[in-house]
């Protein structure tokens, strides 16, 4: 595990992969999870450096084993995506993919709105047209959190993400206050001005996503993969998911 500094907060990451590779990838984890969990455990490590890429998956702020603010101001999506081009100027690198799941995957579409020619090809996974639909309870998360017992949640999906940052040791004021963090909506106007390889991967029971292709259609020349059977956790170590990836950087998807 290394460490960097981004905008005053300590951020811890890995690296992984031949230091002399030829690309390098950026990995961004989902909500409640790390970069241990969303990452290495589902093979992703392994995978990427067989593939010979110089690796990179960081702790986002409020998360695994970077600092935890319990101000809600420093979780700007802004801000979390500058994060990942102060990763790569940490490590020296000018130009590499970027991959995001979910929380991960809209801190990396900011990332490549704010882009000068450091994103290679971009994927963006666990996210689909409901991107665009408005939160029905934006603060339903943060309380779910902030609940004294999971068994106080009545929503299942609610809860199975509350289970999850207790089954994973997370800070749940910090991720409270994350999930209040000041964000723009993501519009498709907004999205049009991305101007990289892009694919979008979503499960076809991901209920949190809702169709890849619905959020491709907005992204100029992205393309969309649904893989048959996985729900919004169970994509993170489907195999399809990794062989998407790397056709996709390898110019083999159609």
């Amino acid at each position: 595990m290394a460490h960097f500094t981004s905008a005053g907060l300590d951020l811890a990451y890995d690296e992984f992969g031949p230091a002399d590779a030829r690309k390098a990838i950026v990995l961004v984890h989902g909500f409640s999870s790390n970069r241990y969990e969303n990452w290495k455990r589902m093979g992703w490590y392994d995978a990427i450096a067989g593939k010979r890429l110089r690796g990179f998956a960081l702790d986002c702020r409020g998360h695994g084993e970077s600092a935890k603010p319990h101000d809600p101001a420093q979780y700007d999506r802004q801000a979390m995506a500058k994060d990942v081009f102060n990763l790569l100027d940490q490590a020296g690198v000018e130009r590499a993919h970027l991959l995001g799941f979910s929380m991960g995957a809209h801190v990396a579409l900011t990332a490549a709105m704010q882009d000068e020619g450091r994103i290679d090809h971009l994927v963006v996974a666990g996210v689909g047209g409901r991107m665009f639909e408005p939160a029905r309870e934006p603060d339903a998360m943060a309380k779910a959190m902030e609940a004294a017992s999971p068994d106080d949640i009545a929503d299942p999906m609610l809860r199975s993400f509350r289970h999850f940052a207790d089954e994973q040791k997370e800070d749940r004021l910090a991720l409270a206050a994350c999930s209040r963090g000041p964000r723009t909506p993501l519009t498709p106007d907004m999205l049009m001005s991305i101007r990289r390889p892009t694919l979008v991967i979503a499960g076809m029971r991901d209920q949190l996503a809702g169709p890849p292709q619905g959020l491709a259609d907005a992204i100029p020349g992205a393309r969309a993969v649904t893989v048959p059977g996985c729900d919004h956790f169970s994509l993170i170590s489907h195999g399809l998911f990794k062989a998407s990836v790397f056709d996709f950087f390898d110019g083999w998807l159609e």
